[in-house]
C-alpha cells in the first residue's frame, strides 16, 4: 500500500554524490521537495539537480539542526558515508566517525524535530563471507572491515531509534552499485577503474586471481527502490537486499566490458586485499515480494550505458 504523505519534503544526504544524485534527480521528476546536503569531498556540486535546494555541510556538523529546524524534512535519505574497503584499513577512526557518529548526528535531528522516516544506505559488507548463496536478510552478519562494521553499526542505531522514539525506518542493503557519475579514482569501484584504464589504453588491476564475485546493480534501479522504499508502507521498520540478484567474477567483468569496447582482455594481476569478501551475491527476492522491485537494467545493458557515459568525457 503506498503512503499518501502529500507534498513531502525529503533531505538527501550525498545528494551531490554517485547514488545520492541520482536519487535527486528521480525524486524532482516525481514531484518531492529535495534539500541536498554534501560536503563536497566526493561529490561535484555538477550533479547536483537545479531544482534541488543545497547546503554545503558535513554531517558530523553541528550545524545541521539549524538545517532540520528550518527546513522542518518529511524523510530523509541518508547516502553519504566514506566507502572504500582499503583505505578503511588504513583510516579506521575516520569511517567510525563518518559512518557512525555522522549517522548518529543525522538521528538525533530526526528525534529532536520529528522527522517520520530515515531510509539507510546499508552495505551488502555486513554479510563477511557467506554461508549460503544467495545471501537473504535472514543470513547472519559478519563483517570484516572497519568500513563494513562502521557501515552495519549504522543500522544497529536506525533500530534502536526507531524503539526508542518512533521513528520509521527502511534499511537498503546495497550489492555493488555501478554507472554514471561514479568516481573513477582508484579508491572507487572496480567498474569505472576498469573503464577509464581500458578508455587510456591503459592496463587494469586486479587484486587476487580475478575470481572473487559481486552482485553489480545498475544505479537508476537503485534510485527507483528508494522511490519505492519512500512512498511504500510495507517498507517501514524492514530491512531489504537491493541487487543484481547475480553473480558475476571480476575475470567475467572484464572481459564484457573488453568485449563491449572492442580490446583484448587484459589485466595486471596482484595480492589479494585483506578484508574484502572472497565470493557473493544477493537475494532480491523479499524488496520483489513487497513493493515489485525488480532490476530493470541487466549487467550487459548497465554497462553500455556507462561506458558510453564515462567516453563522452575523454
Amino acid at each position: 500500500m503506498q503512503r499518501n504523505y502529500g507534498k513531502m519534503k525529503i533531505l538527501v544526504t550525498g545528494g551531490a554524490g554517485f547514488i545520492g544524485s541520482h536519487i535527486v534527480d528521480l525524486l524532482i521528476e516525481k514531484g518531492f521537495e529535495i534539500v541536498v546536503i554534501d560536503d563536497l569531498s566526493k561529490g561535484n556540486i555538477m550533479n547536483v539537480n537545479k531544482r534541488a535546494k543545497f547546503y554545503k555541510l558535513d554531517i558530523l556538523s553541528k550545524d545541521i539542526g539549524d538545517i532540520f529546524r528550518k527546513e522542518n524534512f518529511d524523510v530523509v535519505i541518508h547516502e553519504a558515508a566514506k566507502t572504500n574497503v582499503r583505505k578503511s584499513l588504513k583510516e579506521p577512526i575516520d569511517y567510525v566517525q563518518v559512518n557512525i557518529v555522522g549517522t548518529l548526528n543525522l538521528l538525533e535531528c530526526c528525534r529532536r524535530f520529528n522527522v517520520k522516516k530515515f531510509i539507510y544506505a546499508a552495505s551488502a559488507s555486513r554479510y563477511g563471507e557467506p554461508e549460503v548463496l544467495p545471501c537473504d536478510e535472514s543470513h547472519s552478519t559478519n563483517p570484516k572491515s572497519p568500513y563494513a562494521i562502521s557501515k552495519h553499526v549504522g543500522e544497529k542505531f536506525i533500530k534502536l531509534y526507531s524503539e526508542l522514539y518512533g521513528i520509521k525506518f527502511t534499511i537498503l542493503i546495497y550489492s555493488n552499485v555501478y554507472g554514471e557519475r561514479q568516481d573513477t579514482s582508484e579508491e572507487s569501484g572496480v567498474i569505472p577503474i576498469f573503464i577509464n584504464k581500458l578508455l587510456k589504453n591503459e592496463t587494469p588491476f586486479i587484486f587476487g586471481d580475478g575470481n572473487q564475485t559481486r552482485d553489480f546493480t545498475y544505479v537508476r534501479d537503485v534510485a527507483y527502490a528508494n522511490y519505492l522504499a519512500l512512498i511504500n508502507k510495507e517498507t517501514e521498520n524492514k530491512i531489504f537486499n537491493l541487487c543484481g540478484n547475480k553473480e558475476t567474477s571480476i575475470n567475467e567483468l572484464l572481459e564484457i566490458i573488453c568485449g563491449i569496447l572492442e580490446k583484448k582482455k587484459v589485466g595486471i594481476y596482484k595480492d589479494k586485499i585483506k578484508g574484502e569478501i572472497e565470493k557473493i551475491f544477493l537475494s532480491n527476492k523479499l524488496l520483489g515480494e513487497s513493493v515489485g522491485w525488480r532490476p530493470e537494467t541487466d549487467i550487459e545493458e548497465g554497462l553500455k550505458k556507462t561506458i558510453d557515459y564515462y567516453a563522452e568525457l575523454q
